[in-house]
């Protein structure tokens, strides 16, 4: 079991910032990581979509041998992470769970914002998740759904004109609710940190769940003894549904090393009977 590999998926490259993440905390795992690029956004569909990639992704990852999943997507984790435990036995973690934790650490003054997708927002998940990380505190709460801010990363457009333009539109009236906290609600967004900090300020602490999500499966791997102790360097492998070439350039940009292993796959059509 130590030795297995620990699965990530996502809607396309926006969990490579929680694969960089376990990548620098756990350097001995094997990573595979799923970007079903053919299906991006999954912000804009409905939680019966949703569930249904969700399961495909999954199942994708489970005939790969993986110990561990994560679920590195917001919306998928928001939308199908009941259907997911219910359906498979392997074991899950979502950033959701981290995420809310880290925001609720984070702020001083109990205003917090949460950007995100359409569907992420719709679900309320990260409001709820805070409120309950926080007890009996009193928080306010300001969500902003940021639907172009996932296309932009698609497109490799991390600190353009266009970025800061469409990024002034969704977050200064996030500012001007004078928040201490602002919680990345979905795994593209940090990709344009740089972009976001510059417009919220630094007052504004920005909450990217990747660390957390790392940190909380390190303390998984070691409470069930499963961490891969091997004494060599753990490897990563990259799978596509689409747009490799894409997927390719802006991975590399972004970790700052090639990729020595990537393939285009099909994981439609496959339910949990098949994993």
């Amino acid at each position: 079991m130590n030795t297995l590999p620990i699965g990530i998926f996502d809607s396309g490259v926006g969990g490579l910032t929680v694969l960089q993440a376990m990548r620098r905390r756990l350097p001995n795992e094997n990573l595979i990581y799923l970007g079903d690029t053919a299906r991006v956004p999954y912000g804009t569909k409905s939680r019966a979509t949703v569930e249904r990639y969700a399961i495909e992704d999954a199942a994708f990852l489970v005939r790969k041998g993986v110990k561990l999943i994560v679920v590195a997507c917001n919306t998928a984790s928001a939308m199908g992470r009941e259907r997911l435990r219910r359906d498979f036995p392997t074991l899950f973690l979502t950033v959701l769970g981290p995420g809310t934790r880290a925001a609720a650490r984070a702020t001083r003054n109990r205003r917090l914002g949460v950007i995100a997708t359409e569907a992420t927002i719709e679900s309320g998940a990260y409001e709820h998740g805070i409120r309950e990380a926080c007890g009996k505190k009193e928080v306010a709460i300001f969500s902003k759904a940021c639907p172009l801010f996932v296309p932009l990363a698609e497109e490799g457009e991390l600190d353009s004109e266009i970025t800061r333009r469409v990024a002034e539109k969704y977050l200064l009236p996030l500012r001007e609710q004078q928040i201490d906290t602002l919680v990345l609600g979905c795994t593209h967004y940090p990709l344009l940190k740089p972009v976001i900090a510059e417009v919220m300020g630094e007052q504004v602490a920005l909450v990217d769940s990747a660390e957390a999500v790392a940190a909380e499966v390190e303390s998984l791997l070691r409470g069930r003894d499963w961490l891969n102790t091997q004494d060599a360097p753990g490897t990563s492998q990259f799978y596509v549904t689409d747009a490799a070439q894409r997927f390719h350039r802006i991975a590399e940009q972004f970790l700052g090393e090639p990729l020595t292993h990537l393939e285009a796959v099909e994981v439609w059509g496959h339910d949990r009977l098949q994993a």
